[in-house]
């Protein structure tokens, strides 16, 4: 699934193209995508200006002024916005008033399209934890929300009520980078590791977006360019491969039904 520093690498990639251009059209090729009906959706878009894009944990938002779209891209969701496109099976189309098209491929289906009110922003995004790019994000609060949790680490950065926007791969990346375990119990990290958890938050997702995502799978930018990250990556998807810093073999567990790669050794378990 696309994590955040993919969905903010599309965000980054759409943002000159898209801002203060008009929605012109809008086709639905698969119900589906959106609990909201096609001339429901034309009826909020068309016509409506793109003012800024954004971005929410793993959502993508285009904010219409009064009204703010939603792409989630979930599984394998692609947003390519060229003025024509070889691909056959969109789930959705929108045209722009210069005559270029966001297409959205999404070949397990499981993208969603909606569109709400901005003073409902707040309510839909209620749930979601802190971002760890923002200013809000310092070691304090993540102190605050690491605090009394039995949960292992790895579960905890997971959880999209605590932390926004990181899935597996950079769960598995910051715990390597912090030299934590990810069975260590999140309420049992000290003050210094605490620290140490907080910078590999940081320093990975931006290292990430640097690299303009992962493609371990099917992320393209909107351009249709695979992302790079999965070519320096530390653990994940590394399982029997010698460890970067100390050639200790990757090890693989599952924890919280998802697949967690880890150096036995630089994360040693206490």
């Amino acid at each position: 699934m696309p994590e955040l520093p993919e969905v903010e690498t599309i965000r980054r990639r759409l943002d000159p193209h898209v801002v203060g251009r008009t929605i012109a059209g809008l086709a639905v090729f698969d119900a589906r995508v959106s609990e909201q009906s096609e001339a429901e959706l034309r009826r909020l878009l068309v016509g409506a200006r793109i003012v800024a894009t954004g971005r929410r944990g793993k959502w993508l938002t285009l904010d219409l002024g009064e009204r703010l779209m939603i792409v989630h891209l979930r599984m394998t969701g692609q947003l390519l916005l060229q003025p024509d496109h070889a691909q056959k099976g969109p789930r959705w189309t929108m045209d722009l008033d210069d005559g270029r098209r966001l297409w959205f491929y999404d070949q397990r289906r499981f993208g969603t399209l909606e569109v709400i009110g901005v003073d409902a922003a707040a309510e839909r995004f209620g749930d979601m934890g802190v971002e760890p790019l923002s200013a809000e994000f310092g070691v304090a609060a993540l102190r605050a929300q690491l605090a009394g949790r039995s949960a292992p680490l790895k579960a905890f950065l997971l959880d999209q009520r605590r932390l926004a926007g990181v899935g597996n791969i950079y769960a598995d990346e910051v715990l390597f980078r912090a030299r934590l375990h990810p069975l260590r119990k999140a309420g049992g990290v000290g003050p210094r590791e605490a620290q140490r958890l907080h910078a590999a938050i940081i320093a990975t997702l931006e290292l990430a977006i640097e690299h303009e995502g992962s493609s371990v799978e099917s992320f393209v930018d909107p351009a249709g360019e695979r992302g790079s990250f999965q070519e320096i990556l530390n653990v994940y998807q590394r399982t029997g491969a010698p460890c970067r810093v100390c050639g200790t073999p990757i090890k693989r567990v599952v924890i919280s039904g998802r697949g967690t790669h880890f150096c036995p050794r630089c994360q040693r378990r206490r």
